[in-house]
């Protein structure tokens, strides 16, 4: 099969196109014929040498591909109510930057009705991420609101939808204007420019000062005290990535005196148990959403799938709007 390998730890061009031996699956696996991979910012950090995969998995990057079951544990992917030739989209560990992956059967999903496969390529990520952290860690609820930072990512735009489709209030952080309109569009009810506004402030005008329930952060570093400050009384903050620094100083009176809550994970390395979990929550909550395209696929570009090189600077550049996707 062709695949994109990280050469060595570096910039862009170390992603090249090679030739591999096609993977195997096991048991509770299935092989996919990959049609399309989603780029997420984990492969960035992966090509740099930052973020190795765990024990186990492919050493090619991707975390997110779709295309049809070619082969696989029958009895497994029968209780999932999956087949071979089905058309699928799947979180994997590693090993989606390729014409073939293998995958977890549990972590697999059904492509929604009418959607194309790069469109379903954009799903599992930030799906399996944003369902995890928001709705289950964090504990989100109709009628309470949230803050997204990084309203514009994938992940800000999986946010953004999900949580309106479901009930609640959504407030996003973005860099520039055309990203603002951008997630108003897509429902954000309110998006503050912080290079032009003090997000704090903005945050504490929009809710009459009594702040936000939920904060989805992937900045962490200094932004983990302004959270104290921007969440109401039970607030909950989660912590998802930490593009801003690993220390933070924060006012710990605030969070005993207002029960708030500091929280965080990353999704890769959890048991598979963990994830499918996730899965099946995601196919009954989120699924007929996306179905109905009360959720709709925010695609940035479609870029070939060896032009992953390119699809990583694109990423880096900050420009996108939503999911950069690859197709063979």
């Amino acid at each position: 099969m062709k695949a994109i390998a990280i050469t060595q730890p570096g910039g862009p061009e170390v992603l090249q196109l090679i030739e591999r031996a096609d993977p195997v699956a096991g048991a509770g696996e299935c092989l996919i014929r990959v049609q399309a991979y989603g780029i997420n910012r984990p492969d960035v950090l992966q090509r740099k040498g930052a973020y190795p995969p765990p024990a186990g998995a492919s050493d090619l990057p991707g975390l997110e591909v779709a295309g049809v079951v070619e082969a696989g544990d029958a009895q497994a992917l029968a209780e999932v109510g999956l087949k071979v030739g089905d058309a699928v989209c799947a979180l994997v560990a590693g090993g989606g930057y390729a014409e073939r992956c293998v995958a977890p059967v549990v972590q697999c999903l059904p492509v929604p009705k009418g959607w194309s496969m790069a469109e379903a390529a954009s799903l599992p990520e930030t799906f399996f991420t944003v369902w995890s952290n928001v709705f289950e860690r964090a504990r989100l609820q109709p009628g309470e609101s949230l803050l997204v930072h990084g309203g514009s990512s994938g992940i800000g735009v999986t946010a953004i939808q999900i949580a309106k489709a479901l009930g609640s209030t959504v407030l996003v952080t973005v860099g520039t204007a055309d990203k603002a309109e951008a997630c108003l569009a897509l429902g954000a009810d309110v998006a503050i420019n912080y290079r032009e506004q003090d997000f704090v402030e903005a945050v504490k005008a929009a809710t009459g000062g009594r702040g936000v329930d939920v904060i989805l952060d992937m900045v962490a570093g200094s932004y983990v005290a302004r959270n104290v400050q921007c969440l109401a009384d039970d607030g909950r903050a989660v912590i998802i990535a930490v593009q801003g620094g690993v220390k933070a100083e924060f006012d710990a009176g605030q969070v005993l005196r207002r029960r708030l809550t500091i929280t965080g994970s990353t999704l890769r390395p959890r048991p598979i148990a963990f994830k499918a979990g996730i899965a099946r929550a995601l196919r009954e909550r989120v699924w007929p959403l996306l179905e109905s395209r009360a959720i709709a696929p925010v695609i940035f570009r479609q870029l070939p799938a060896s032009e992953a090189a390119a699809a990583h600077a694109l990423m880096e550049s900050g420009e996108h709007v939503g999911k950069i996707v690859l197709s063979w």
